[in-house]
């Protein structure tokens, strides 16, 4: 059972003597070694989580939350798919879409570039773009007149800009009089967008979906609908509930079935950082293992006295248990005040230490997201000090079972 006796006397052992400084000095480092190791743990997986909060934001700037196509590479009675879909109650949004690989070329240069077409009265219900198109505006895309907004990247890799002329070159084929000939079709740059993510900004361009329509030769149909839904995290859900809903050979993708390599990618890296710091903080731990130890061998005697006074094994035990777990605790509390302080002015403090120093961490001109984003997760955060408490109490069990080992009669024989 329990008592306050071995609670005041672990947490006496806690405090210096003059002849245990060199002990105090250890625990009060390896102390700091856990409050360090949950700081940065904290710290690094915030950040790590906001720059997934920040890709995601980018990639869903173009891409959208579930999209509707057909086996065959166009989808006939859209408009009867798109009342089916428009009846699911977490659907706020959706739009037809015309898509197809091309080839773009502006005097010597050439790139290959996804052509999408859009409605622009639809397009800032299902995506951001609108919000991204930095020289032009959406409604320049009209029915009849081919006008192109390029990603900034591509426009820079032709060496156009808004009024110059591009040719788009399909990979579907005319017969003509010598044989047969790629489609070709002039459009007008009107405007040029950046979303932040190279893919789009270097491999993308809108045009207006009857102009893609016709260069694609899809007639009245379309390559697909795109969905917007309440809750992105929902649409695995959502659109599992679509594809059993929609009767015909149709095929239902969300976004994280679209982009499953880079977020699986993402989890990976946190699951190996999380490895990697935890590490930090059991080196911490078992430095509590050497301070109990020598505090073992220097309370032989006490342990004796108390010993032959009464206390058990288990009393003895769990005395030094107290001893260690003080240091792992008051570590841990301060690893996650000072982690999640961090983490919450993160933003904030590296721009001033850039200022400081006259530094800058991400160049905007290497990288396309040049703040540090941090995006504290509560969940992380329980899960980072149950860690760091299992491991410090972990490290006081073979030193706090040596001291309930010990002889009275061997550890007095000398006294």
């Amino acid at each position: 059972m329990f008592r306050p006796l071995e609670l005041f006397i672990g947490l006496r052992y806690t405090h210096a003597k003059r002849r245990t400084h060199f002990i105090s000095f250890i625990s009060l480092t390896s102390m700091l070694g856990i409050a360090l190791g949950v700081t940065a743990l904290i710290t690094v997986l915030s950040v790590m989580n906001g720059f997934e909060q920040e890709l995601r934001q980018r990639i869903l700037g173009m891409a959208s939350h579930i999209t509707v196509s057909e086996f065959g590479g166009k989808l006939r009675d859209w408009e009867t798919v798109q009342q089916k879909v428009s009846q699911h109650d977490q659907v706020i949004a959706m739009a037809p879409y015309v898509s197809g690989e091309t080839m773009l070329s502006s005097g010597t240069q050439v790139s290959g570039a996804v052509v999408r077409g859009i409605l622009p009265g639809k397009e800032a219900g299902v995506s951001d773009v609108l919000e991204h198109i930095q020289r032009g505006d959406i409604s320049d895309l009209e029915p009849g007149s081919y006008g192109i907004i390029l990603g900034s990247e591509l426009a820079f890799s032709l060496g156009v800009g808004p009024g110059d002329a591009v040719t788009v070159v399909s990979p579907q084929v005319m017969v003509g009089p010598v044989g047969l000939m790629p489609r070709l079709r002039r459009f007008t740059v009107v405007g040029l967008f950046e979303v932040g993510m190279y893919e789009y900004d270097r491999g993308v361009a809108l045009a207006h979906i009857q102009d893609a329509a016709r260069l694609f030769r899809l007639g009245e149909d379309v390559s697909g609908i795109r969905l917007k839904l309440d809750d992105l995290f929902d649409a695995p859900r959502v659109a599992r509930e679509l594809a059993v809903t929609l009767p015909g050979d149709y095929r239902v993708q969300d976004w994280t079935r679209q982009h499953a390599n880079f977020f699986r990618a993402v989890k990976t890296e946190k699951r190996v950082m999380f490895i990697i710091l935890t590490l930090i903080i059991a080196v911490a731990a078992f430095n509590i293992v050497s301070t109990l130890v020598m505090v073992v061998t220097d309370k032989q005697s006490d342990i004796a006295i108390l010993r032959t006074l009464g206390a058990s094994p288990r009393s003895i035990m769990i005395i030094f248990v107290i001893q260690g777990a003080v240091i792992g605790i008051l570590g841990t509390l301060m690893g996650v005040a000072g982690g999640v302080a961090l983490a919450l002015n993160v933003e904030t403090l590296v721009p001033a230490i850039e200022e400081l120093f006259n530094v800058q961490f991400l160049a905007p001109d290497v990288y396309y997201i040049s703040k540090l984003p941090s995006d504290l997760h509560w969940d992380d955060v329980i899960a980072m000090t149950s860690v760091a408490l299992v491991l410090s109490l972990l490290a006081t069990l073979y030193p706090a079972w040596r001291a309930a080992r010990t002889q009275p009669a061997e550890a007095l024989r000398y006294e």
